[in-house]
Formats: C-alpha cells, structure tokens, sequence
C-alpha cells in the first residue's frame, strides 16, 4: 500500500509494549509522530528512542503523541526498553508497537526490500488530528534521524493551519513567514497581515510570524 500527503492513516489494532493499542482511538484529538526501527537491542534505535523520550515535554505542548514500532515482539520491547532508560538516561513514556506479523508495517509501506526484506527502515509520519498524513520521511537503516527537524516540521504545519503563511527554507519557529501566491488582494493583504510586509520580488512577499 502506498500512502500519500492528505490520506487517511490507516487504522489498526496490534500488540503494544502497553497492552493492545486500536490506533485512531489511541490518537483521539492529538497528533501523532509514528516512526519504525529496524529492531531492538540495535545501536542507532537506542539512540532514537532516547532522543524521542526526551522530547515529551515538547510534543506535549504540541499536543503530540509519539508511536515507535518495528517486527520485534512485546517481550523484545520490554526488555529493550530497559536498555534504552539506562543508556540514554531518560523514560520511555512511548507505546512500541510488536509488529511481529508486519501488518502494520505492510500498511505504512515500511519495509523496502533493496534494504531489507525483513526489517522495517527508518520510516517517519506525521499524522494530524483529522488522522490525515501530513509528512512522510523515510531514512536508510544506517542514518539516525534529526528529531530538531521532526519538531521544526509540526511546528510549521501547526502554523500553516492556523494562518494563510508558508515557511521558507530553514524556517524555525519566531522566523518570518511568506505570503502565499494565492493572496492577491491588498486589501486581504492588508487585513490577514496587519504587521506588514517586504516583497523583495512581486512573488517574494515575506511577513513577521503571525503568532508571535
């Protein structure tokens, strides 16, 4: 299954490192970072999971939920979980989904078989609140991810729901903004931007963040 920007994440009901998790009921009216790891009691994963669980404070006050998973099973999890609060120095506050029949894995697309035929890649969605994908990056099993730039991505999809702005390159959240095309009028110019604006180029109008 191929999934794309715009559709409905799939729901699902599977083995979980707290029990049984049915995905959408256990998203509710949060976003959702769910992420895959090739397997447990593996260098690079450790160092993810960590960082993940050291984020909770700041997907909290995003109203983010994190989902990790890979084929291991519930028994694997909870083992490594232990392993990954004694190295990195933090909590697992997360479920990981035991994903050891890979049906979840086969309706997120997650295993690509010119790297793996048996294990899950570094495969990372966004998911909104309408259960909508948002963002989908996928990693080599060799790469790390940068979890700076998971959170640089919610905060500008947060933004771009609540006001008619795009985000340039590089955009972090207190930088401005940009204009989009599909604003014409000045004076909707004039009333959805009161902070004003520069246009550098008649396509380039670029405006203070509008929250901030």
């Amino acid at each position: 299954m191929t999934l794309r920007l715009g559709d409905i994440a799939p729901d699902f009901e599977q083995d979980s490192s707290v029990g049984k998790l049915k995905f959408h009921e256990w998203a509710g009216n949060s976003w959702v970072v769910l992420f895959s790891h090739p397997a447990d009691f593996t260098p690079v994963c450790t160092t993810e999971l960590g960082l993940t669980a050291r984020l909770k404070p700041e997907f909290d006050k995003r109203n983010v939920k994190a989902l990790a998973l890979s084929v291991d099973g519930t028994d694997s999890h909870l083992q490594w979980i232990k392993d990954i609060e004694e190295t990195q120095k933090t909590v697992v506050g997360f479920p990981i989904i035991a994903d050891a029949d890979r049906k979840v894995a086969t309706l997120f697309d997650m295993i690509h078989p010119n790297q793996s035929e048996t294990v899950t890649v570094r495969s990372l969605f966004i998911i909104d609140p309408a259960k909508k994908v948002r963002l989908i990056i996928t990693y080599p099993l060799s790469t790390g991810r940068n979890f700076d730039e998971v959170l640089r991505v919610i905060d500008a999809l947060q933004l771009t729901d609540g006001y008619t702005v795009a985000t340039p390159g590089n955009w972090k959240d207190g930088d401005d903004v940009i204009i989009p095309l599909s604003v014409k009028d000045e004076d909707v110019i004039r009333a959805k931007y009161p902070k004003g604006y520069r246009a550098p180029k008649p396509y380039l109008r670029i405006t203070p963040q509008p929250n901030k």
